[in-house]
């Protein structure tokens, strides 16, 4: 059994971690240890350890699927996919709580970025290579609906 001494060692070096976090990802999954150590320290015995699930995530496209994979494997967090599952489906198993902690804020932080990044290398594509607005509001509408 660890001493206190050797927790409270441990926490010192968590809570310098979470001081110096560059990412949400790293001071979340910092939070969540400083978390699981003042519960060691509060003398109430041993918890039980949260269980893994198994959770499914339907991405938009590969590269969603890519991004999230990346995110997923930086936080240790194991990837796969069953068969016959789409290639935008990804499966993970870890502890829920967390994956809400660390892996999803980083993950929809970063698809929001890419999500821009792409909205503006197609916004240039658009008016200045191809020379056109690409507004599609005012699209001609086709009486009957789409030819089959």
């Amino acid at each position: 059994m660890v001493d206190d001494e050797g927790l409270r060692a441990k926490l010192a070096k968590v809570e310098a971690l979470f001081r110096r976090a560059g990412s949400p990802g790293e001071r979340a999954a910092a939070e969540a240890a400083m978390g699981r150590l003042h519960g060691r320290l509060g003398g109430s015995g041993r918890r039980r350890p949260e269980p893994e699930v198994e959770l499914q995530f339907s991405l938009p496209d590969t590269w969603s699927v890519r991004l999230f994979v990346a995110v997923c494997r930086k936080h240790g967090v194991r990837t796969f996919r069953y068969a016959r599952q789409r290639r935008t489906t990804v499966m993970v198993r870890t502890q829920e709580r967390f994956f809400d902690r660390a892996v999803w804020p980083e993950y929809s932080r970063l698809q929001s970025e890419l999500e821009s990044y792409f909205v503006d290398v197609t916004d240039h594509l658009v008016e200045r290579v191809m020379g056109s607005d690409g507004d599609d509001s005012n699209l001609d509408a086709q009486p009957g609906g789409p030819a089959r």
